[in-house]
């Protein structure tokens, strides 16, 4: 973990400022700033925030657990802070993230979508894979048609797994 920061459980007033780094990013399909309120609401048992010494959230994940395969944590968006970037906070959050889903829910798979140009994400989720020496497939998941506005890249899915969490209970 980089120094100075800790990994927390997001709370609903972290909502705006995950918004906020969230657009920023300019790489990120931008959620309306209600989704994250919900996110940080219904789904912060699956999700991470990073947090400066202020407290203040400089980075985060969503993710969540998928009802047709409870043993798969779906990785929907990962996104730092500018002045966060450089120092692996985003592997940092995913590794506590994933270890943490693993002892709590159980999970030993996680899934992902990246489109093909977004390098540092491809990056992230390959080095993830090589960390944990876990199996990764990718296909396709949507094409581009599938998206009602153009110019979308195809999403492709990454599924890594299975992944052995040191201290999980292998179910």
């Amino acid at each position: 973990m980089p120094e100075g920061l800790k990994l927390d459980t997001p709370r609903v007033e972290d909502g705006a400022a995950i918004w906020r780094i969230a657009r920023d990013s300019r790489t990120l399909d931008l959620n309306s700033s209600y989704s994250y309120l919900l996110w940080c609401r219904d789904f912060a048992a699956t999700s991470v925030v990073a947090r400066d010494a202020d407290g203040a959230p400089v980075g985060f994940i969503t993710g969540y657990v998928r009802a047709d395969s409870p043993r798969t944590l779906l990785v929907w968006q990962v996104a730092v802070d500018e002045a966060a970037r450089g120092r692996g906070l985003a592997a940092a959050m995913l590794d506590g993230l994933t270890l943490r889903a693993a002892q709590e829910t159980g999970i030993d798979t996680v899934e992902t979508t990246v489109t093909p140009d977004n390098a540092p994400s491809n990056r992230l989720f390959t080095s993830y894979a090589r960390r944990h020496a876990a199996p990764v497939e990718k296909e396709v998941l949507f094409d581009a048609e599938v998206f009602p506005e153009s110019g979308h890249d195809p999403e492709v899915l990454y599924r890594i797994g299975p992944v052995v969490f040191p201290g999980a209970a292998q179910r």
